[in-house]
């Protein structure tokens, strides 16, 4: 079987699966397929690579019996061997589930009785360590803090538990800045537990926080899928430099519940994978409405298949913007000025593909937004009492911290384990016991941030101008979803980003994002999918050879891994 038929049955497969539509047919016969493929000639060839295989490759070979939810497992778990803490040491994931090989094991039974469950079956996912799973499953979840070590969580987070239910297996848990950095002096990508994860696109590249074990993982094929979180920019950002596709969904289209906040009113999860198409399959199974978080409660319903949105011609008559004040002036920005040089080009790319770039389209916010301090009012406030509050939900913390004061003196404590290379003060901690309370000075600050991201926003810049979204380079902006622009030139100049890590540097990836109102998720997706399919960005660049684990599934069939 040529890999271009393989592919042609995973379009297929695919889209049987996101219909809902039954496959216990097939799925009847997998036993004995397996079998007769597997001795094969043609069986390696069939198989795909790990560092760029697609959830719809993957989902089409465990239905061909090409291999199993088991043979994946094991193929990254070595991955995540070969370059984690060994080799280039990348440090992109905590801790890998004790539990993942037997819940492969019954995710093949089920296929092999009455076939798959969704588009995720048996697809092996890597989550952040701030999403919790049950400590019975044999994982931690501690935001990369040694203060919640073994600590038993009440319940598995909202999207876990959509993943679980849509037969997805948690394969580990991936390194963060600590505390969705929000600590104080801590470079992108280190946390006390998981130590400095860094880009494997440039040794010691800074990865971009606070995904930043979820960037790098997925960049390299130790998942086909990562979830992430943001509040501001850690979707968006890890995307950006590791030549992913996120999706940063609107504030309430995904559950928070389970997951260690910075804020309610900014916190939100979302894939980190390599294509739109993941991403569309990843989102259309996370989003929907939670009873553990009103803030999903709010959501337009039914829950949209965002995989119906993958249309090479989206772009065709649409009206794209271009918000150049402030969020093009590299003197406000710091973006080294190489990101606005791939970015024109992309516009030109987007004016190819139909649409109507609309330049400039400016924010009548946008000075403000520079200026204001609001987001720190508010963060600051709400991760006092949120950050309490999880401490308090803990069925057990053998760290004995429950609570933000109690965390900032355990940090205190134990230098050795909370305080890494360069570490100076932990000021965001600091800042944010300090506050009082929700009073009128944080209700006008969050008034104020609505006012400014939305209504004199983004909203207001779509209406002005007859806009169907707004395009700006991902670096440095909180924007979705972000899609591969292109990569820095072997001669620009090297930053210093942390005490270990360095940015800009040779070869790192860009990202080009498109922006949208509220739960416009479906219509970006389309778009960012157009743009995708035109360029291809992402393939035409790969990590640095070190830091590209060489485990395929044929090593876990055959060589007896």
């Amino acid at each position: 079987m040529t890999r271009a038929f393989l592919a042609m049955r995973a379009v297929a497969v695919f889209v049987l699966l996101v219909l809902g539509l039954g496959q216990s047919a097939a799925a009847s016969s997998l036993s004995s397929r397996l079998s007769r493929r597997r001795g094969s000639p043609k069986h390696r060839a069939a198989l795909p690579d790990l560092y760029e295989a697609s959830v719809i490759e993957l989902q089409a070979g465990l239905e061909g019996g090409y291999f199993t939810s088991v043979d994946l497992v094991k193929a990254y778990f070595a991955r995540i061997e070969e370059v984690n803490l060994q080799g280039p040491e990348l440090r992109a994931v905590i801790e890998t589930n004790p539990s993942a090989l037997a819940q492969a094991a019954a995710l093949d039974a089920e296929r092999r009785a009455t076939g798959p469950r969704s588009a995720l079956h048996g697809i092996p996912v890597l989550v952040k360590d701030n999403i919790a799973t049950l400590a019975s499953e044999g994982m931690n979840t501690t935001a990369g803090s040694y203060s919640l070590l073994r600590s038993i969580v009440p319940d598995d987070a909202g999207v876990v538990k959509r993943l679980r239910a849509a037969g997805a297996i948690i394969l580990g848990k991936a390194n963060l800045s600590e505390f969705a950095h929000f600590r104080g002096n801590l470079a992108s990508g280190w946390s006390g537990r998981g130590g400095q994860c860094t880009n494997a696109y440039f040794p010691h590249a800074d990865p971009c926080g606070s995904s930043a074990g979820s960037g790098v993982s997925a960049s390299i094929g130790l998942a086909a899928v990562t979830l992430g979180t943001e509040t501001d920019g850690s979707i968006t950002c890890p995307a950006d430099r590791n030549n992913l596709v996120g999706i940063k969904p609107t504030v309430g289209l995904t559950s928070r519940a389970g997951v260690i906040p910075i804020s309610e009113h900014q916190d939100t999860v979302g894939p980190l994978v390599r294509s739109v198409a993941d991403a569309a399959i990843v989102l259309s199974i996370i989003a929907g409405p939670d009873p553990n978080d009103n803030f999903t409660l709010a959501q337009p319903v039914p829950v949209s298949n965002y995989a119906l949105a993958l249309d090479r011609n989206a772009l065709q008559g649409k009206r794209i913007g271009v918000p150049r004040a402030v969020f093009l002036n590299d003197t406000i920005t710091g973006n080294d000025p190489y990101v606005n040089e791939v970015f024109e080009q992309a516009l030109a790319t987007i004016a190819s593909l139909g649409a109507t770039v609309v330049d400039p389209a400016n924010l009548p916010s946008a000075e403000a937004i520079a200026q204001s301090n609001n987001e720190t009012v508010v963060l600051d406030t709400d991760f006092k009492i949120q950050l309490n509050a999880w401490y308090e939900s803990l069925i057990e913390n053998p760290s004995g911290v429950r609570s933000l004061a109690q965390l900032i003196q355990f940090d205190n404590d134990n230098p050795t384990l909370e305080e890494p290379q360069g570490y100076t003060d932990q000021s965001i901690l600091i800042a944010s016991e300090a506050t009082t309370g929700f009073n009128a000075t944080y209700y006008a600050a969050l008034a104020a941030d609505y006012y400014m991201g939305r209504t004199n926003g983004i909203d207001a810049a779509l209406q002005m101008y007859d806009l169907d979204a707004l395009l700006l380079p991902a670096s440095g902006f909180t924007t979705t979803p972000p899609v591969p622009l292109g990569f820095y030139p072997q001669n620009v100049t090297i930053g210093l980003a942390g005490p270990e890590t360095v940015y800009p540097a040779p070869g790192v990836p860009l990202g080009l994002s498109f922006l949208g109102t509220a739960y416009s998720e479906f219509d970006l997706v389309s778009y960012a999918y157009a743009y995708e399919q035109a360029t291809h960005t992402r393939l035409a660049r790969r990590a640095y050879a070190e830091a590209i684990p060489q485990t395929q599934l044929w090593d876990i069939i055959y060589g007896g891994i």
